[in-house]
């Protein structure tokens, strides 16, 4: 089993992050995908600053290579955010289902 990790990633609205996510999990590449709403984004995009309301996934797996490949694939943006932050520590059962939920036995 690859080491665990949570993976943020922004979505233009509700209804592809639900698509992503669906498809994430189904896939297999994610144990659970959080989403977050009302997000407001600040970032610089072709030289201006930019604003827009997205969507935070909090995606949790095992296998970042496999879900990174299926969000560039799933994503609609050119640059999709997609973040890994490795999990230090966590309930040895939540991880260990996190484990199996991606496939990992």
């Amino acid at each position: 089993m690859d080491s665990p990790v949570v993976v943020l990633c922004t979505f233009p609205d509700v209804e592809v992050a639900r698509r992503v996510a669906g498809e994430l999990v189904t896939r297999r590449l994610a144990a659970c995908v959080n989403l977050v709403p009302g997000v407001e984004s600040i970032y610089r995009w072709e030289g201006e600053v930019e604003r827009s309301g997205e969507v935070l996934g909090l995606i949790k797996t095992t296998c970042y290579p496999e879900l990174e490949a299926g969000l560039k694939e799933l994503h609609p943006y050119e640059v999709p955010e997609i973040v890994a932050l490795p999990v230090g520590a966590g309930l040895p059962a939540y991880l260990a289902w996190l484990g199996e939920s991606c496939g990992n036995a």
